[in-house]
């Protein structure tokens, strides 16, 4: 791993440093939490901002419409956006994160051409359609049947926890489309499009009040075969790259962001007098050298994401299961600097603490990464 920077990357720093300066007080003011469409209206003119300054997929590779930025250059992007408070992603996650990458890894010509540019340019939202009821960690346990029609599969089943479904134009679907296979084959990866005839959204409400999550019922949904991304029943293949990017580069510039909330939290430490506790000091120097640890192993894991080709390896099991813990700590130690502030929902660490709680299943549970770390790192035989 070389991350030393160059004279090019002091100069990309400086050039991006001062464009957010220039923009970020141009951008109009956040939309309510709870304006779903108004949310995505403002961070896809984010992303447009970004993709006309020419800073929009700045890790992708060229031939998919990105810059081919070196792994210094896409952190240095994650460290001064955030530092500078600019917009999440927000609504555009799965389509810039997850399903983006995949089809750029593993599409055809046709559907780089059609699928990408719409991405990077802010135009189209996609949600991602995994979970199942009866199959969440689980995930190769899945239900959701798709039968070959000619040209097209008819999908029937359902989805939950399906992150921006209600605002989402596409949707990375599996499906099942051999029932006698063994359960990690017969499965394939789709792109549904969400205003198909036979796809009903209804929102959930979260712990922390918002609705970012639905469950989705397919009845007899007719996707095109050109939708399929890889060979049929070569879906859990697919899917696994597509996990790659969700564990192994996804969280990246929330690290960034917990980094810059634990020196927030240092600060009302003092400005409270609760910094004179020599315990939440110790715990809040702890934190500070996890979380430098956790961005040193995000630098490893954007380097050999890198060298391999784009597709980030099974170490992003190991920073999503301690990140995942570690988030929580966070607010947990944000709770005690703030004492009975705590308990007010107008407190946005209150709000990130109850998130927070999430991270530990969202992405593959600490249990199925556990598994993972065990038997594909570590050698271990497969538990009974």
């Amino acid at each position: 791993m070389d991350l030393t920077c160059t004279e090019e990357e002091r100069e990309f720093r400086a050039r991006l440093r001062a464009w957010l300066a220039k923009t970020l007080p141009t951008l109009p003011a956040p939309p309510s939490p709870d304006d779903w469409p108004g949310r995505r209206a403002y961070d896809l003119g984010w992303q447009r901002r970004l993709y006309d300054a020419g800073y929009a997929g700045l890790d992708w590779p060229v031939d998919a419409g990105g810059r081919g930025a070196t792994p210094t250059q896409a952190l240095i992007f994650l460290e001064e956006t955030e530092r500078a408070g600019a917009p999440y992603v927000g609504a555009n996650f799965v389509g810039l994160l997850h399903a983006g990458p995949t089809i750029a890894a593993e599409g055809t010509t046709e559907q780089r051409a059609r699928w990408l540019p719409p991405v990077l340019r802010g135009d189209e939202v996609w949600c991602q359609g995994f979970s199942e009821p009866d199959a969440g960690s689980d995930l190769a346990a899945l239900r959701t049947r798709a039968v070959r029609d000619g040209d097209a599969y008819v999908v029937t089943g359902s989805k939950i926890w399906t992150s921006h479904a209600e605002v989402a134009d596409w949707c990375e679907l599996l499906v099942r489309t051999d029932p006698d296979a063994p359960k990690h084959r017969g499965i394939t990866w789709l792109a549904m499009p969400m205003d198909a005839p036979g796809v009903t959204v209804r929102p959930l409400r979260t712990l922390a009040g918002s609705t970012e999550f639905a469950e989705m019922f397919l009845d007899e949904v007719r996707v095109p075969v050109a939708n399929r991304v890889g060979a049929e029943n070569d879906g859990w293949r697919v899917t696994m790259v597509t996990l790659s990017f969700e564990r192994g580069t996804a969280f990246v510039g929330e690290v960034v962001a917990c980094r810059r909330v634990l020196d927030a939290l240092a600060r009302r430490a003092r400005e409270n007098g609760r910094w004179d506790d020599p315990v939440l000091r110790r715990r809040l120097g702890r934190l500070a050298a996890e979380f430098g640890a956790l961005w040193r192993l995000t630098q490893w894991n954007v380097s050999e994401a890198q060298a391999a080709g784009g597709v980030p390896g099974i170490g992003g099991s190991v920073f999503k299961l301690r990140y995942s813990h570690a988030r929580q700590e966070l607010f947990d130690a944000a709770a005690e600097v703030l004492g009975p502030l705590s308990l007010s929902l107008g407190e946005e660490w209150t709000l990130d603490r109850l998130s927070s709680l999430s991270y530990t299943i969202a992405a593959g549970t600490s249990q199925i990464q556990q598994n993972i770390v065990a038997e594909r790192i570590l050698g271990l035989p497969k538990g009974r």
